[in-house]
């Protein structure tokens, strides 16, 4: 009789179709914090996003779905010096986990290059088209309505405010993300739709880039008064 973690994670390794089992192998190690952007809900997310690009531009799916699920198995916070060393230090984990797992030293390569690249603080270019997918799922899930949700999540995380008092849009002040929350989007989230690595990825994130930016325009009404 399976214990109380075993069923956990074999009820949630059933959301990974068609890669249950090796979600079953590799998810007790896909997330070691507390950070509620990074959890196994965004590691779907994610995996969803990955699969619905892979069924337009190919690739291997093996090598995408284990990358997937282990691209943020070593926690850094966003606020940490060291954040810019997170994908790396995660492509080490996971090729550790993989090699346990006698994978083949050719796809624990592709699965390491796929985890290294995907991260934007760590700006590499992918090479391989499994880690422009990656680049391409993760970066969907940090725009768009989720974008908007896990931003401020983030913000409360890192006890931002909402926005400056004074200067919302930030049009006669410097941006200042740590601070304030909606300045986080022409910071950053807006620049991302520029750089996505498929054909699939660009057209979903064209739809994702309009929402955030049709959510910007409503919040700055609102505080405007």
């Amino acid at each position: 009789m399976p214990d109380n973690r075993e069923s956990q994670v074999t009820n949630l390794s059933a959301a990974f179709t068609p890669h249950e089992k090796l979600a079953a192998q590799l998810i007790p190690f896909a997330c070691e914090s507390d950070d509620g952007s990074h959890d196994l809900a965004h590691i779907l997310r994610v995996f969803k996003n990955a699969m619905r690009i892979q069924a337009e531009e190919g690739g291997d799916r093996e090598v995408l779905a284990a990358a997937t699920l282990l691209h943020d198995c070593v926690a850094v916070e966003k606020n940490s010096p060291h954040r810019a060393q997170a994908s790396r230090l995660a492509a080490e984990k996971a090729s550790g986990i993989l090699k346990s797992l006698n994978w083949p030293e050719e796809k624990i390569a592709a699965v390491a290059h796929a985890v290294t690249t995907h991260s934007f603080s760590a700006n590499l270019p992918p090479e391989t088209l499994e880690a422009k997918i990656l680049q391409d799922a993760d970066r969907l899930d940090a725009i768009g309505a989720i974008g908007v949700a896990r931003c401020f999540y983030i913000g409360g995380r890192m006890n931002s405010g909402l926005h400056d008092i004074a200067d919302p849009a930030g049009d006669a002040r410097p941006l200042d993300d740590k601070n304030f929350a909606i300045d986080h989007f022409p910071i950053k989230l807006f620049k991302l739709a520029d750089g996505f690595q498929t054909a699939t990825g660009r057209k979903l994130a064209a739809e994702r880039h309009r929402r955030l930016e049709e959510f910007r325009n409503q919040f700055l009404e609102e505080v405007s008064g």
